[in-house]
């Protein structure tokens, strides 16, 4: 077997350039001196006898090698990450690190009180929440970085035959008002009410936008009808706004178990109409599955039951 013409470390320094923007700030995140960086490419370069980054340009472009290294640089490393964590589980969960996944509202609210409890139970286990969109956590799941994630929304269609998709739980959406708003005096509006609110949503592009919206639909609401205020970029800001009186705005249960609870938002429900959308537990069966990632299936996510449905 001939000697490969690349290092785990020149890798690594690719990685860091690609995720940095530059060979200065690569350096500085790797804590190593720019030279000593600059002398690696060099020498990878001069292995592979093909050139890795376009000398042109002045910011660090890769040439189109190596874009197909730095690719399959990743995936090599990913490995590396996944066979140290296999031999870690040799412990039997007496160390190591669990990295979940969710996507935005899920990761914000009902994550940390799973992931108190598995502390509760396995305090020598680290933790790491990755909270970002749902097509971004998917990848990250399919290429090995998240062990497992909760997701509300749908996984991107180009990796339905990669990753397997569990239904887990129904999260209902929640139409909220301001205590003072005459809607809030009332347990049920009916559905043609909903036109006649002004509404608070988060913007167009966002996931959770997408999902609500076509939820609604699907329970025969038409959101394009709604008269949109303001849109905001967070569900935090929603609930602000609405508590302020600005609008309405439907989020989900989860996102706003306090202010219910404090009696400073009103949840308002529309007869005989229960909006809920499916949260979804994504794995890759094909990547290693930890223990300690087994542990928090079979012993945290069961335990779920949301703590609103009967209570409000």
């Amino acid at each position: 077997m001939t000697d490969l013409p690349f290092t785990l470390d020149q890798l690594r320094i690719l990685k860091a350039i690609a995720s940095e923007g530059s060979f200065k700030k690569a350096a500085e995140s790797l804590y190593i001196s720019q030279p000593a960086v600059s002398l690696q490419v060099q020498n990878l370069e001069k292995q592979l006898s093909v050139p890795i980054f376009d000398r042109g340009n002045r910011k660090a472009s890769f040439t189109e090698e190596g874009e197909v290294l730095l690719r399959y640089g990743s995936r090599i490393l990913s490995l590396c990450d996944e066979s140290c964590r296999a031999i870690e589980d040799l412990r039997c969960l007496n160390g190591g690190t669990l990295v979940i996944g969710a996507s935005q509202t899920t990761g914000t609210y009902l994550m940390p009180r799973l992931i108190g409890l598995f502390r509760q139970k396995y305090p020598q286990i680290a933790v790491q929440l990755q909270v970002h969109s749902t097509r971004r956590i998917s990848w990250s799941v399919a290429n090995g970085q998240v062990n497992l994630a909760i997701i509300g929304g749908k996984v991107p269609p180009e990796l339905d035959n990669v990753l397997q998709i569990t239904p887990y739980a129904e999260d209902e959406l929640a139409l909220i008002l301001p205590k003072l708003h005459p809607f809030s005096k009332l347990e049920y509006i009916q559905k043609e009410d909903l036109y006649r609110l002004r509404f608070i949503a988060l913007d167009t592009q966002s996931t959770i936008r997408k999902v609500i919206d076509q939820v609604l639909k699907q329970n025969g609401i038409d959101s394009t009808r709604f008269k949109i205020e303001m849109e905001l970029n967070s569900v935090e800001a929603i609930k602000n706004a609405v508590q302020s009186g600005l609008g309405a705005a439907f989020v989900s249960i989860s996102a706003i178990a306090k202010e219910l609870e404090l009696g400073i938002l009103q949840w308002v429900k529309i007869e005989d109409i229960t909006i809920k959308r499916t949260l979804s537990i994504v794995v890759n069966p094909n990547r290693y599955r930890s223990k300690a990632s087994q542990a928090f299936s079979k012993e945290i996510l069961t335990l779920f039951v949301s703590p609103y449905k009967n209570k409000y």
